[in-house]
Order: C-alpha cells, then structure tokens, then sequence
C-alpha cells in the first residue's frame, strides 16, 4: 500500500483541508484556550499533518487570529442582513423600528444557540484581557459598531431614546453568551431555558424602549 504523501488528509471528508484544520483548531481552542493548544494537536484533530496545518493557516498565533476570522464572517453574514432588515424599517414608524429589532435579537440569539464554539472561543480570549487584544478590535468592535450605529439612527429618526447604544449593545452581548455557557452546562431544561430566554430578552427590549413586542 503506498505511503501517505505529506500534507494529505487522512480523513474522507469532502471539505477543503484549510476548512477542517480551522474547524478542528477552532474547537480545540474554544475548549482549552490559546496557549494549551499545540499546532500538532490540531493536526490530529482534523486528521493532517502538522505540515499541512502550517502550509494552510501559517503559525499558531496566525491560526488562532484565522478561527477568529472565521467566526466572524459567519456571524457578520447574519448581522449585516438582519441590521439592513431594521434600518430599512425606520422610516415605518416606531412599532416597525421595535419589531426590526426584536427580529434583529432573534437572530443574534439563534446565531449563538446554533453555535456555542463562538461563545467558548470569545471566553478563552477574554479570560486575558491583556493577550490578543487586536482580535477585539477586528472581530468584535465591527459588530458591535453596527448595531450601535443602528440605534443612533434609530434615535434620530425618533423611534426609540437611546442615550448609551454602546452600553446596550455590550449588555446584552454579553447577556446572550451566559445564556450559551448556560445551555452548555446543562443546568436545566435546554428547551425551557431558550423559551426562557428569548422571552426575557424581548421584555428586557420593550421595557427599553417602550410599548409591547408586535
């Protein structure tokens, strides 16, 4: 039987290598942080070489920038189109304006249900707030900046008061990642606690900025 060639996948899966490698690295830092995570341990987990993971993704510090990268775009993807959905509702008023950004919530909620890796990945970076703090400022302040953004025109247009966005905006970012760590640690009923959840989160909304969720 002929030798595998190096950088060669071991597994059968269809996905690109640099795919697989981001996704295995992706969990493996989510679940033990930057520093106990080697290059080779990676390489396990996606079933390469440890070639093949430098050749995709470069050192370790660029393939922990590079499972940020990719987080975000996918989250960016649902953000972006949801704040388009909400600004454009502006001008109907502010019943249409409070029901966008309800919608916009659900969205950011079912991202993060759909996707605890996030979650767990954002965790490790922030339990060293001094380490790596450029990713903050690529992978997190855009999103951030959007939906602040969002509610300032909100404002302007008259249909909410909103004389902190960015203290919103943080709170309940913030409040939505310890309802992930919540239904990951299995406390109760992952069922009931998103019913829950999302319910708690929508009259934290109304009670905000005024009137009953449409």
């Amino acid at each position: 039987m002929p030798r595998r060639r190096p950088g060669r996948p071991r597994r059968d899966d269809q996905r690109p290598t640099r795919d697989l490698v981001l996704a295995a690295a992706t969990a493996l830092f989510a679940e033990r942080g930057f520093d106990a995570v080697s290059v080779r341990d990676v390489a396990a987990a996606a079933g390469v070489d440890a070639a093949t993971v430098v050749h995709h993704t470069g050192t370790k510090a660029q393939l922990y920038d590079a499972c940020f990268a990719r987080v975000f775009s996918a989250e960016r993807e649902v953000i972006e189109a949801a704040g388009e959905r909400a600004r454009a509702a502006l001008s109907a008023g502010p019943h249409d304006a409070l029901r966008a950004l309800h919608d916009l919530l659900d969205v950011f909620v079912d991202f993060l249900e759909d996707r605890p890796e996030t979650t767990a990945l954002w965790l490790r970076r922030w339990l060293e707030p001094q380490r790596h703090g450029e990713l903050d400022r690529r992978y997190a302040a855009p999103l951030y900046g959007l939906v602040e953004e969002l509610l300032v025109a909100a404002a302007e247009a008259g249909a909410l008061t909103e004389p902190t966005p960015h203290v919103t905006v943080r709170s309940l970012v913030w409040t939505v990642h310890g309802h992930v760590v919540a239904l990951a640690a299995g406390t109760g009923s992952g069922a009931r606690e998103r019913r829950e959840f999302r319910a708690f989160v929508h009259r934290f909304l109304d009670a905000l900025y005024g009137g009953a969720r449409p």
